[in-house]
């Protein structure tokens, strides 16, 4: 079984073509849409959990490139500087898989990394700061 959380920019003239879902249907991936920016006539993203066979998840990455989507995992992470953090729970109304979240009572922000998809929505929302985007080694499929 494989796993992996995959950023896919599809050129202009694929947006509208159904691949992701070929994906399902053709080699039996599951996938969860952590993030996407795709609009008609322009270039798309989109970041995917991708998941599956390991020989059905290499095929499936082998047709979206062939298909001219770039295929790469996600290159970097968001870390949290604890000194700097106030809990004042901003990041967490935006956070779409939950890695942020409130802990009750305490009214503690936690920060799950495993759960981080880096759609980098809290770094922009952090009133002080406290979310970083830190680059990793480029992973290209």
């Amino acid at each position: 079984m494989r796993s992996k959380i995959l950023i896919l920019r599809f050129p202009e003239d694929l947006t509208h073509k159904a691949l992701v879902c070929n994906l399902a249907k053709e080699y039996g991936l599951t996938f969860a849409i952590l993030h996407a920016e795709i609009f008609p006539r322009k270039e798309g993203l989109l970041v995917l959990d991708l998941s599956g066979p390991a020989s059905s998840f290499d095929e499936g990455v082998k047709y979206l490139k062939e298909m001219g989507v770039s295929v790469k995992t996600a290159a970097q992470e968001i870390t949290r500087d604890e000194k700097l953090c106030i809990h004042c729970g901003a990041c967490t109304g935006v956070c779409p898989t939950q890695a942020l979240y409130i802990r009750r009572p305490e009214m503690y922000v936690c920060f799950d990394q495993e759960k981080c998809s880096v759609c980098e929505l809290c770094v922009v929302t952090c009133p002080v700061k406290a979310m970083i985007v830190s680059p990793k080694n480029e992973n290209f499929f």
